[in-house]
C-alpha cells in the first residue's frame, strides 16, 4: 500500500517519536481548539447584544431617534454598536432608494448630516454616538 511506510522507514519514524497518528491527533486537537475559540466569541457577542435590547427599547421610550441612510458607513457603524438590538431603536431612514438624496421627511426635520440623533428635548448630535454618551443623554441604563 502506498500510504504504508517500509519497515526501515517505520522503524525510523518510531525512533523519532512522532508518527502519522500523532500528526492526525495534533491536527484534530488544533481544530477543536479553533472551534472552541470561535464558539466562545459568538456566545460572548450574543450575550452582549441581547443585553442591549432593554437599552435600545429605553432609548425609544425616551424618544431618542436616529436619522440615517442605508448607504452611510457611519450609520452602519452606529447600527453595529447595537447589533441585533438595533431593531428596537427608533430609526428614520433618510435615504432615497437608488440615490444619495435625503427623503422629504428628513429634509423637513432639518437633517443635514448623518447619522443624527435627536432627543426629546430637541437637542441633536450629528455623527456616531457611543453607547455610554446615549445613556448619559437619555438616562437609560447601559448594561
Amino acid at each position: 500500500m502506498p500510504d504504508e511506510l517500509s519497515k526501515p522507514e517505520a522503524t525510523e519514524a518510531k525512533s523519532r517519536g512522532y508518527t502519522r497518528r500523532d500528526a492526525w491527533r495534533d491536527a484534530l486537537l488544533g481544530l477543536l481548539i479553533l472551534v472552541a475559540i470561535i464558539s466562545a466569541y459568538f456566545i460572548a457577542r450574543h450575550r452582549r447584544v441581547s443585553h442591549l435590547n432593554a437599552f435600545a427599547q429605553c432609548l425609544s421610550a425616551k424618544q431618542a431617534r436616529m436619522y440615517g441612510t442605508y448607504w452611510c458607513p457611519h450609520c452602519a457603524d452606529q447600527k453595529e454598536l447595537f447589533g441585533s438590538s438595533f431593531q428596537y431603536v427608533a430609526y428614520i431612514e433618510c435615504g432615497v432608494p437608488g440615490s444619495h438624496a435625503f427623503s422629504e421627511e428628513c429634509k423637513q426635520a432639518g437633517i443635514k448630516r448623518i447619522p443624527t440623533w435627536q432627543f426629546s428635548n430637541g437637542d441633536r448630535h450629528e455623527g456616531l454616538v457611543q453607547l455610554n454618551a446615549l445613556a448619559e443623554k437619555t438616562g437609560c441604563a447601559l448594561p
